[in-house]
């Protein structure tokens, strides 16, 4: 059986922490909030642990963990020989949605990383990952708290809907901040390289580091990285049971998109097909002819919100029993660039208009 155990995100029941941390110890596996997604941890040197989180996501074992940290001295625990530029980043960012490649402490086991010498690591700034940690006395390996291959989970009731009864316990602390994860970027490269856009902006990045990182079509959710050397590079992520079809603008060009949209959502009306359309505030009302689903995704001008929204949009539209979804693209600046990556990663089919 699955223990559900109810916090407050802000100020985390100790006691709660104690029973979640003390499973942790005893080499068993739990679903944790963070400030990006829910989380679903086992203490990393517990290799027993680790390998009952890739059962229960039924992960591919070559799709490597992040390792979550709560101090500095921690972070030095897992990680060796850190880079100069690595700290530029972690005095600004952490606590915060940022993973850092790095070379791999010896003593973590290979299994977290995939066989690699390099690890992920972040340190989350939600109150009960942190106390979580902090509790377990112990660096805590966790993937997002999802079956793999659909999309993450913003709430505990999305975990307990993919994991009940595959994992020891749920903390439900309501919906996370952010919803989409951490930008993980390799620090060990020149320049450095993103590896999977995220909560943070590439450009908040560049700032700090004084230089451009690099950006791989794979990062911009085009085609697959040849190798995982962190999360989200290889394979199918984010995706719902329905179809989805990603109608790209060119330009922002919105009004051929809604066109685009209006027509391709006709069409599989005609076939007697239940599709669903998931829309910006600033286009929803055009698709109110169409009679079907429409799904307000948030706004244009509102990243943040559009990327919030992300997740528990998509999920909704399994709810909704839609078989093809349909879905607005967005400009790649930003917060955006990570709400392409994962809607590209989701998509079986991209338009361009």
């Amino acid at each position: 059986m699955t223990i559900i155990l109810k916090t407050d995100p802000n100020n985390p029941d100790p006691l709660i922490l104690d029973k979640a941390a003390k499973i942790l110890r005893s080499g068993g596996i739990v679903a944790f909030p963070t400030e990006t997604v829910y989380g679903l941890g086992g203490v990393v040197y517990n290799e027993d642990a680790v390998k009952k989180i890739f059962w229960a996501k039924k992960r591919p074992i070559d799709n490597p963990l992040i390792v979550h940290v709560s101090s500095l001295s921690m972070l030095e625990e897992v990680a060796v020989s850190i880079p100069e530029k690595a700290y530029l980043l972690i005095e600004r960012f952490w606590p915060g949605p940022l993973t850092l490649i790095l070379p791999r402490n010896p003593k973590v086991p290979r299994i977290v990383t995939s066989g690699l010498d390099i690890v992920a690591v972040r340190m989350p700034a939600h109150p009960v990952a942190l106390g979580l940690i902090k509790k377990t006395e112990s660096p805590i390996a966790a993937p997002s708290a999802n079956l793999a291959g659909r999309p993450s989970p913003t709430s505990a009731e999305h975990v307990i809907r993919d994991l009940y009864g595959r994992v020891d316990a749920i903390i439900d602390a309501g919906e996370t901040i952010y919803g989409v994860e951490s930008t993980i970027i390799n620090i060990l490269t020149k320049p450095p390289t993103l590896l999977r856009p995220g909560a943070f902006a590439v450009e908040d990045l560049e700032r700090v580091l004084g230089e451009k990182i690099y950006i791989p079509s794979f990062a911009r959710g085009l085609g697959e990285a040849e190798h995982a050397i962190a999360p989200g590079m290889k394979y199918l992520h984010y995706a719902p049971e329905a179809s989805i079809i990603l109608v790209e603008p060119a330009s922002q060009n919105i009004e051929s998109m809604v066109e685009k949209i209006k027509t391709l959502a006709s069409s599989y009306l005609e076939k007697g097909v239940r599709v669903c359309v998931v829309a910006s505030t600033e286009t929803i009302e055009k698709y109110t002819s169409l009679k079907i689903p429409i799904l307000n995704i948030g706004s244009r001008s509102n990243m943040f919100e559009v990327a919030r929204n992300l997740f528990k949009t998509l999920r909704k539209l399994d709810d909704l029993g839609c078989i093809i979804a349909i879905i607005e693209g967005f400009e790649e600046r930003g917060l955006g660039l990570a709400v392409m990556n994962r809607l590209r990663k989701a998509s079986r089919e991209i338009i361009h208009v």
